[in-house]
């Protein structure tokens, strides 16, 4: 997918020293000025368009930048960043790409004025050090089983996002799908959230439609028309072979002489169909679900013992009913077991949805596994509901493995900004400079905030400042009128893990690219 190219002068055969540093930064930033209107319920969409004629509407980070096409080795790094924050916590994904663009720029007049680059990089990481144990003074401790705290928690992240006008359900949904997959053992604890939770998204209806099934769905229909649509408690049985004839393993010729012995090979194929599917009757199965395909005869022998078959199930989905229904995938018929059918969903129905069928199991016993099915006006709409989703679940997978929260809306930045700029008078030498820089850059994420929603910036953050100054620590940016707040009030709290992440992204980054000095094109030039 190709979207705006963004060419950054990097079409030099090759830059070096100050000039190669010049143009990293000055990518960096513009990389950060595309996106930097996507922070805060006051967010702008971008509409990206690609060479399909396709169109993507987002404001998530993550989704702009993975269209962006740039050329500039730099810019081509600050993208990584936000895949590696997409992937790791899943949210705050602007934050770290203008965190790192502000580093840059801050620390850029110290580079113009020789400041030598390592002297700049070891401040950076003092300055990390120092900003990580901010944050973790600022953060309180979360009761994971109430679940007003919990949604509040997860429409901080919500709030932001094209959703946030059913920011409601959608807390409810991201919060019941990822405790229904959570398997806590003791301390050891898994929340896989990519494997686990299914998201089908069906044009149509209202977005208030969409829930969480305590089970699976797929679109699928059965097999053969007169099989039940509509099964209580049925005994479910995962195959992962086709109930198929077997073929001979490569190629096998077979000479025939007399017509007797081709009639021989057409009935010898019939048995042995019919002896596979004896052998699934006697398990007294109600559902047959097969990664592979079902062949007519076969169907027709399950027909006439009352089983239900679906075939060409996908393996994710296969692994999904196994979790939900507990049941067993089996792999050759011969080794099936009274223990691997799976008796632990207690409806199964096939229904229409607009004109595709859909196949329900559902009222699982504690399932492990669920669909989310998510409904709305267009196929856009439903993408970038998805995509807020994700990151709602990510927001609520963190808080279950560190249950520690720390003030939103600009409010931690501000703290950390606030205690490095004191610290930074005490440190003696050059490195104070830089230091300085970085207690700058972290100012940039409540400006931004104010920005977005048409507030008076200089104004707005003294005030801000003055009230870190003073020790508190919880106020921030009411992103929607640029006031300030005290955000213990107003209830805007977010992981510690993603504002933790955010910092470590945006400095090990900026370190990286200040340790550039020499650009060496790779690509010749064409005569």
């Amino acid at each position: 997918m190709q979207a705006p190219v963004v060419y950054l002068n990097a079409n030099t055969e090759r830059q070096s020293g100050r000039q190669a540093q010049v143009a990293n930064i000055t990518a960096a930033k513009a990389v950060a000025d595309i996106i930097r209107t996507c922070l805060g319920p006051k967010a702008m969409l971008k509409m990206l368009l690609d060479p399909m004629g396709g169109i993507v509407l987002t404001n998530d980070g993550h989704a702009i930048l993975r269209e962006i096409d740039v050329s500039h080795p730099a810019a081509k790094s600050m993208i990584e960043l936000s895949r590696t924050q997409d992937e790791e916590v899943g949210d705050g994904t602007t934050t770290v790409i203008i965190l790192a663009g502000e580093i840059l720029a801050q620390t850029f007049p110290y580079i113009e004025k020789n400041i030598h680059p390592v002297i700049i990089i070891q401040a950076l990481k003092k300055a990390l050090a120092d900003a990580l144990d901010v944050i973790e003074s600022v953060s309180i401790p979360v009761d994971l089983d109430n679940d007003a705290a919990m949604v509040q928690l997860i429409k901080a992240s919500i709030g932001t996002k094209y959703v946030n006008q059913w920011s409601e359900k959608m807390c409810q949904l991201a919060l019941k799908s990822v405790r229904t997959v959570a398997v806590v053992d003791g301390d050891h604890k898994e929340v896989d959230t990519k494997r686990y939770v299914k998201i089908e998204k069906i044009p149509g209806g209202e977005v208030t439609d969409s829930e969480v099934l305590d089970g699976v769905m797929l679109n699928k229909d059965v097999t053969h028309p007169k099989m039940k649509r509509h099964i209580e408690n049925p005994r479910i049985i995962l195959l992962d072979c086709p109930l198929e004839y077997k073929k001979g393993e490569s190629q096998t010729n077979i000479e025939i002489t007399k017509e007797e012995d081709w009639n021989r090979i057409l009935q010898i194929e019939e048995e042995q169909v019919k002896h596979m599917c004896e052998q699934l009757l006697e398990f007294k199965p109600d559902l047959v679900i097969t990664e592979k395909g079902v062949s007519d005869l076969a169907q027709h022998y399950l027909l006439k013992g009352g089983v239900t078959a679906l075939r060409r199930v996908k393996k994710s989905d296969n692994n999904r009913i196994a979790r939900a229904t507990g049941a067993t995938i089996v792999n050759r018929i011969e080794d099936l077991k009274e223990s691997d059918i799976g008796t632990k969903c207690h409806e199964f129905k096939v229904e229409l949805i607009g004109d595709e069928y859909f196949t329900y199991l559902t009222k699982c016993d504690n399932p492990k596994a669920c669909t989310v099915v998510l409904r709305g006006g267009s196929k856009d709409i439903l993408n970038e509901i998805e995509r807020n989703l994700h990151d709602a679940m990510a927001v609520c997978r963190n808080v279950m493995f560190e249950p520690r929260l720390s003030p939103g809306g600009g409010a931690t930045e501000m703290a950390v900004s606030v205690k490095l700029a004191e610290k930074a008078k005490t440190i003696e030498g050059v490195e104070q400079w830089p230091y300085q820089a970085v207690a700058d850059a972290f100012e940039v994420i409540p400006r931004t905030l104010i920005q977005n929603c048409g507030g008076n910036a200089i104004r707005t953050l003294a005030q801000l400042r003055a009230k870190h100054a003073a020790g508190e620590n919880t106020w921030g940016i009411d992103g929607d009128n640029g006031k300030v707040v005290d955000m213990r009030e107003y209830g805007i709290w977010e992981p510690e893990v993603i504002k933790q992440q955010s910092a470590k992204t945006a400095i090990d980054s900026a370190a990286l690219l200040l340790r550039v000095d020499d650009i060496v094109s790779g690509v010749r030039k064409h005569e």
